[in-house]
């Protein structure tokens, strides 16, 4: 994720104990091992979240409760 300035364009909050609605998240989907996707917080839970994928936003998905959430490998590839 990094752009054409060598900068990554994404600040993404990696303390769970600090997640808020609207910060960016780098997730995973262990179908797809360590690839990291980018996606905003649209709701806090006391041991999940949900989010939305920057490339559908209109698509929420529940993830864990972690430094670098995981999506189920059925909800983010169904």
């Amino acid at each position: 994720m990094i752009g054409m300035d060598g900068k990554c364009p994404f600040e993404f909050n990696f303390d769970p104990s600090t997640f808020k609605v609207g910060d960016t998240v780098s997730y995973r989907v262990p179908a797809l091992g360590d690839f990291p996707f980018a996606a905003v917080i649209k709701a806090v839970h006391e041991d999940y979240i949900e989010i939305a994928d920057c490339g559908e936003p209109d698509r929420c998905l529940r993830a864990t409760r972690e430094s670098r959430p995981v999506v189920a490998d059925a909800d983010a590839l169904g």
